[in-house]
């Protein structure tokens, strides 16, 4: 299992927040520089158990050391496990979380082998089965973290009406690592 330096990661974040106090960073908004609590390693293995499947080291390490999101690229990190929304608050992706979690999603198999990119239009729900929606980007754009097949591990961008999908980094950490080092 990799490892995160908890601190570090907390302090740039600290730093990020302070250099755009209005909150004018794209996402900032939304996720508010904040970190939730890390998740219990019993509690990951037990979401693990439940879907069939094992996350990515570096990404199950960030969760257990670091925080179960929102801080991170996009609107923030989605966390991995139930959403705490605020009392009445809308939670803008549900339905896209709340489809990753269906019995047996996370296990099938990732149908690309290949990117795929371009429009790819309505053919979305069929191309992420075996990925995990990290971050959503706005208008149907989210990056998704392959769990199944030859590309597990890899972090996807999937726009269906005009970058198709596509691989962004060969890792969660390479990609979390990227979003703490923009200026």
């Amino acid at each position: 299992m990799g490892s995160w330096d908890e601190g570090g990661v907390r302090a740039r974040i600290r730093q990020m927040a302070a250099r755009d106090p209005k909150r004018v960073r794209f996402g900032a908004n939304t996720h508010r520089y904040a970190l939730a609590p890390p998740l219990p390693r019993a509690e990951i293995k037990a979401f693990e158990e439940a879907h069939g499947i094992e996350v990515p080291s570096t990404y199950r390490s960030f969760v257990a050391q670091v925080g179960n999101g929102p801080a991170g690229p996009g609107h923030g990190l989605m966390p991995l496990t139930a959403p705490r929304p605020q009392a009445g608050e809308e939670w803008a992706v549900d339905d896209e979380w709340n489809e990753d979690r269906l019995p047996g999603r996370l296990a099938t198999p990732f149908p690309l082998t290949e990117p795929l990119p371009g429009r790819i239009g309505t053919a979305v729900g069929e191309l992420t089965s075996g990925t995990l929606m990290l971050a959503e980007e706005g208008c149907g754009i989210f990056f998704r973290l392959i769990l199944t097949g030859p590309r597990a591990g890899e972090v996807w961008r999937i726009d269906p009406d005009w970058g198709g999908f596509v691989p962004v980094s060969p890792g969660f950490d390479t990609w979390y690592t990227q979003w703490l080092q923009r200026p």
